[in-house]
């Protein structure tokens, strides 16, 4: 790099002082600006392969259904395609009568002329003329003084009203760009914007729209806002002025540009779905669009199958979005951190439907753009307990203790460090399945039978007999207890101490099956858990216990006990 950049990159100064008159930073947005897709133009423009008339009408069918009601159809002076498309949607009716389209022109006559012909016989159209006055641009590409260029800016509005007027039947509107505002001085842009708006004549029924764009995004969102005020406090004919943003993302700030923009008194926006457009693009207005909507503000466009919008734009512009891109990615709602899935998996619990959304680490409701919240939580191995319980109770209805989830999210850390890859949602249950449920060694159940017994002493009213498989024997216990658990710890005869327990129903209806956890100790080993699922409650507490002995036993733990019995008495 540059060893000192700070000669050979001089900041753009907007003003020769201070603009000490800003009142934006105290604003708030409280009305979503009118929005204006370039996405057909100026997205299209930036393409690796420029969409067909196809692609162009799925896309401009996307806008309209997405609530769009100006859309900048193409630069049909500088393509045979664009020019055919712009009449493909007028000569076959395609556009709804609340629907204004906008072609793009340069500042030359048989431009212009060919640009008003291609939308001529549409109900409402836009002719949209730019012509740059940034200092750069001026010495280096046109070689004009400031005085041409804005000569240029008037003689071109002169043509555009003369020709016009050949298409009576089209109700035309007229934008006009001081191009590259961004690099501009606010006082010369000042300058040709009032000139332009007095050659079209401007009134309050008959607006022009000025759009000042960040063609070159060069300061910093704040600086952009100072200009925007200014010229919004200093233009002429204001009442007469739709004033308008179209801000690019060289600096990778133009949300925030567009945003400070409004604040300062911009009342419309142009940008891409996605922030498609040349080098790092347009503003996104699909980020901007649910930014608003984050804040209370409903911004006008419909976003509810956020999806359908995203497969179209990709097909469209053939080029993907990326999965962390705000909103739409594919990874956005997903929380891989253990704390983020603890938290989210809390929220979730406490969230009801008709309160304030409030769900940790996630401004919005992935609901509301037509998401599910099935892969808000994913696995790998920088997750904890929270993630994997969610996903357990999301899926299989298993609710796990927090002890439990401690425990078992060791067991997915282990799987997920040894393979080095994410685990879903399946592989979270067949881990679970292989942990606990199918713990069937040394010990399973066979069957069981419990009987009151109230001679059996004080506190003692349960009786079982049960057939247990140990190593492939079959066994008879029996015992007796205060409840069933207790009578099945006293047939096993094994230093069992029941730590916690609890259960829950899974289904409802004659689907219905319980699945009981337990915490045990077996003799002085450290605790453990066991998970049984059954349709029956005792058995499914039964085959928890069993688990948990089994999973001892795995880990090394004496669980025979005639075993236990041996080691224990003298010979």
């Amino acid at each position: 790099m540059f060893a000192n950049p700070a000669q050979k990159y001089i900041p753009f100064k907007p003003f020769t002082a201070d603009f000490a008159e800003r009142t934006w930073p105290s604003r708030r947005i409280t009305t979503p600006p009118i929005w204006m897709s370039t996405d057909l133009r100026d997205g299209n423009q930036s393409l690796i392969e420029p969409m067909s008339v196809d692609r162009k009408i799925r896309f401009f069918d996307q806008l309209i259904k997405i609530g769009f009601k100006e859309i900048e159809v193409g630069f049909p002076s500088a393509s045979q395609t664009d020019f055919d498309f712009v009449r493909k949607l007028i000569d076959e009716n395609r556009i709804p009568d609340d629907v204004t389209i906008i072609v793009l022109t340069q500042a030359r006559e048989d431009l212009i002329s060919r640009t008003v012909e291609s939308a001529a016989g549409a109900k409402q159209a836009i002719v949209h003329l730019y012509s740059a006055c940034a200092p750069a641009f001026r010495k280096i590409v046109f070689n004009m003084t400031c005085d041409e260029i804005k000569n240029l800016a008037v003689s071109s509005t002169h043509i555009i009203k003369k020709t016009m007027a050949k298409y009576p039947k089209t109700e035309w509107h007229y934008e006009y760009s001081p191009e590259v505002f961004s690099t501009t001085e606010p006082e010369f842009a000042l300058d040709v914007s009032n000139a332009v708006a007095e050659a079209w004549g401007a009134t309050p029924d008959n607006k022009i729209i000025l759009n000042l764009p960040a063609t070159i995004e060069a300061t910093t969102p704040n600086m952009y806002a100072d200009q925007i005020e200014w010229m919004h406090t200093h233009l002429d004919r204001r009442d007469s002025i739709v004033l308008s943003v179209h801000p690019h993302n060289d600096r990778g700030t133009a949300v925030a540009a567009a945003e400070l923009a409004v604040m300062a008194g911009a009342d419309r926006v142009e940008g891409c779905l996605f922030g498609s457009g040349e080098r790092t693009g347009n503003v996104d207005l699909v980020t901007l669009a649910l930014n608003l909507y984050t804040q209370g503000v409903h911004p006008g466009l419909d976003f509810s199958d956020i999806d359908e919008v995203r497969r179209c734009v990709e097909y469209c512009n053939q080029l993907p979005v990326h999965p962390r891109h705000p909103y739409v990615g594919d990874l956005v709602f997903t929380a891989f951190s253990g704390s983020h899935q603890d938290a989210i998996k809390k929220g979730f619990a406490q969230q009801k439907a008709d309160q304030p959304w409030e769900v940790p680490y996630l401004p919005i409701d992935p609901a509301d753009l037509g998401r599910s919240y099935d892969a808000v939580i994913r696995v790998n191995s920088q997750s904890g307990k929270g993630g994997v319980s969610y996903l357990l109770e999301q899926e299989h209805g298993l609710v796990l203790p927090r002890r439990l989830q401690i425990e078992f999210s060791r067991a997915i850390q282990r799987h997920t460090d040894e393979t080095g890859r994410e685990v879903t949602a399946s592989d979270v249950f067949d881990i679970f399945n292989s942990e606990y449920l199918t713990q069937r060694t040394p010990w399973s159940l066979v069957r069981h039978r419990i009987e009151g017994d109230p001679a059996a002493g004080e506190g003692r009213h349960f009786a079982i007999t049960a057939d247990v498989m140990h190593e492939g024997d079959k066994r008879t216990v029996t015992g007796v207890g205060d409840g069933a658990i207790s009578a099945f710890v006293d047939a096993m005869a094994l230093p069992v101490r029941i730590m916690d327990y609890h259960e829950h129903a899974i289904g409802t209806g004659t689907d219905t099956r319980a699945a009981c956890y337990v915490e045990v100790r077996l003799g002085d080993s450290a605790t453990g858990f066991g998970v049984g699922i059954d349709r029956d409650i005792v058995t499914a507490s039964f085959q928890a216990l069993l688990s948990a002995i089994n999973r001892h036993a795995k880990n090394g733990v004496e669980s025979d006990p005639q075993a236990i019995e041996s080691e224990t008495t003298p010979a």
